[in-house]
């Protein structure tokens, strides 16, 4: 045997031992990200409830207070970021999509992140909460994807000495249901873990909905919901600390989108793009606030930077914590088709304005979508305005036509009521972000403009419909392929 050979066997031992080291050294990755909330927290500025540890989570962190989603639906926001792209430049912008025998794939640049993390020896885990131990927690992308991503359900099977990136996804404002049911659930469980559980009394809802009361307790229910998953965060970080990684593990806060609500998810307003952000761990500068604008999919280039990982060339997320980064001017968001509600809307947004291209004017605000139709809420929604009860704010989502473009001056109206598109006053505004907006979809490539294939739409319908034909009750079924079939109609009549 030669004596290089000799050597290398000597040192070999050391090498590993190296290498443990390094991987040591490195950060865990913990991802925490509820369903259907919005940053109605205390440290955000909530007053009817509080949410002791996430502001504590803030205090130690970075709390970004201009944070939006690219889009206001689950499985094309969670299709983002775990590329760190835009969902309309992967083909995967329209909710629910490629279940059927019409498959989506990925362009071959583009990698999900659990597997850069995987390649670069993490442990890679994805979970509910109360934690899982069998089975991946909710993932819901949009395309086709391998499941040896990660490793398991939970961190705690990793190797010794090895870091990982794990997923925590929770059901959030989903815990609250859709109506008094869900509702008395939430609240029971927040009465029980937590003491009280939050008044009707206490609400204060947005000037655009009626304080009828479906609304209001639907509201406190949703409240507790954000204060069942603080309770969660505190158990998470309490994990952490127990079992000794909490000085070396980036934690990551954030929703998928804004509230589940008549004008919030599914939406270009705040309501349904406006999240919470917070970030804490090693390297970050406690009590950081940042007011700059972020999209969501810049938690994948964070990520990987934080972990040493090269952040792929192709990916369109920006590592925010960079000392080099360089703030935007503006941020996108887009809504497709959700479920068999077809729709087409785009949205860029300053810090100071808000421009909303509505492709599809000839159709209702509130298309026919049964998920949404389903809710409580949307239901005493429309007997106020069918009584005659609603003031001009609170009507505007009965509309039966859609302006082609909105304009809003969020300093001055926050609450996006007051279009003005046609004001002659802020004509040099609307061209300006007119023109973002059609450069960001011609530089993103953009596939939502043009219309989704009628193969695709119809391969994903019959999953659909298969799955509401096992799973809900022939009246859901009938007004699903209703709404299916007024789609069809609308499309024919160029609406």
């Amino acid at each position: 045997m030669g004596n290089f050979f000799k050597t290398l066997l000597a040192v070999f031992p050391f090498l590993l031992a190296a290498s443990a080291t390094v991987a040591d050294d490195r950060p865990n990755i913990l991802w925490i990200i509820p369903d259907d909330m919005s940053a109605h927290f205390s440290c955000y500025g909530e007053t009817a409830i509080e949410t002791p540890h996430v502001d504590a989570l803030a205090a130690v962190g970075v709390k970004f207070t201009n944070a939006y989603v690219t889009a206001p639906v689950c499985s094309t926001c969670r299709s983002a970021f775990i590329t760190g792209m835009y969902q309309t430049s992967i083909g995967a912008h329209h909710h629910r999509s490629g279940r059927g025998e019409v498959k989506i794939n990925l362009p071959e640049n583009v990698k999900l992140v659990p597997g850069l993390f995987q390649e670069a020896g993490y442990h890679t885990s994805i979970s509910g909460w109360p934690e899982k131990k069998k089975g991946l927690g909710k993932t819901d992308y949009n395309f086709e994807w391998d499941k040896t991503i990660y490793d398991g359900a939970d961190w705690s099977n990793r190797k010794e000495g090895q870091p990982f990136f794990a997923q925590i996804q929770s059901k959030g404002g989903k815990l609250r249901g859709k109506d008094a049911k869900g509702w008395e659930s939430v609240s029971a469980s927040a009465e029980k873990n937590l003491g009280s559980r939050t008044s009707p009394d206490d609400v204060k809802l947005p000037p655009y909905y009626p304080e009828v009361p479906e609304l209001l307790s639907d509201w406190a229910a949703y409240l507790d919901s954000v204060r069942e998953t603080d309770r969660m965060v505190g158990e998470i970080v309490a994990r952490l600390k127990e079992e000794g990684d909490w000085e070396n593990t980036l934690i990551l806060f954030m929703t998928d989108h804004g509230i589940s609500h008549a004008r919030g998810k599914q939406f270009m307003y705040d309501e349904g793009l406006h999240v919470p952000l917070v970030i804490a761990g090693p390297g970050i500068k406690a009590g950081t606030v940042r007011t700059d604008l972020v999209e969501h999919i810049d938690i994948t280039a964070l990520s990987l930077a934080a972990a040493g990982i090269e952040i792929p060339e192709v990916m369109q997320a920006q590592d925010i914590l960079a000392e080099d980064y360089s703030p935007r001017e503006a941020v996108f968001s887009a809504r497709d088709r959700c479920d068999e509600t077809v729709d087409h809307i785009r949205a860029v947004r300053t810090r100071d304005f808000k421009y909303i291209r509505n492709f599809l004017p000839e159709r209702p605000y509130l298309q026919p979508c049964a998920y949404k139709d389903a809710k409580e809420i949307l239901k005493a929604l429309r007997r106020a305005h069918k009584a005659g009860d609603l003031n001009e704010a609170q009507s505007l989502i009965f509309r039966e036509t859609r302006p082609g473009e909105e304009l809003y001056d969020l300093q001055n109206d926050p609450h996006e009521l007051k279009n003005l598109a046609t004001d002659p006053t802020f004509s040099e505004k609307l061209a300006e972000l007119r023109g973002r907006l059609d450069t960001w979809m011609e530089e993103t490539g953009d596939q939502g403009r043009t219309a989704e294939p009628e193969a695709q739409f119809e391969s994903d319908m019959a999953v659909y419909l298969k799955t509401i034909q096992i799973r809900s009750t022939p009246e859901n079924y009938k007004t699903i392929a209703d709404n299916i079939a007024q789609m069809k109609q609308w499309a024919a009549e160029g609406k």
